[in-house]
């Protein structure tokens, strides 16, 4: 039995094997890019990793192999004797992953690097808040005056 390990990529969990295929829920990343999946769980022979320190040890390595679309799923809904008929249809779309590397490391490795940041946009200068109008007054005689005169 090889080494393989639960990862999670969009709420999902799949199980990688070294020279596996997995289908998930698209990934931004361009075709060719390395992805590095987030275990949940590794196995390799007789031995479990569940501890999420000993998790951070856990390498799951995967190269973007394409995108693609799901099957065209028709979503039909009806109400019997009333007239009532709607059809819609929905396509996920998806990213071929093909895992690269499944393996338990002696230490936990080394924070990457972040990426040089693009200075922030500028934000829109903020609206005024537009003055108060007085509200549509009533006329102030009608019903005082007539509790006066009794």
């Amino acid at each position: 039995m090889s080494d393989y390990a639960i990862v999670e990529s969009g709420g999902k969990q799949y199980r990688a094997e070294k020279g596996g295929m997995l289908v998930v829920d698209r990934l931004s990343e361009d075709e060719g890019a390395k992805v590095m999946l987030r275990p949940v769980m590794f196995r390799a022979d007789k031995k479990v990793v569940l501890d999420p320190g000993e998790l951070d040890k856990v390498k799951v390595e995967a190269v973007v192999a394409g995108h693609e679309r799901g099957a065209k799923l028709r979503v039909f809904k009806y109400r019997a004797k009333k007239g009532y008929r709607r059809r819609a249809g929905h396509r996920s779309e998806l990213t071929r992953l093909e895992v690269t590397d499944v393996k338990l490391l002696t230490r936990k490795p080394a924070a990457s690097k972040p990426a040089a940041k693009k200075p922030a946009a500028k934000k829109p200068a903020a609206r005024k808040p537009a003055a108060k109008k007085p509200a549509a007054g009533k006329s102030s005689g009608s019903r005082s005056s007539s509790a006066k005169k009794s």
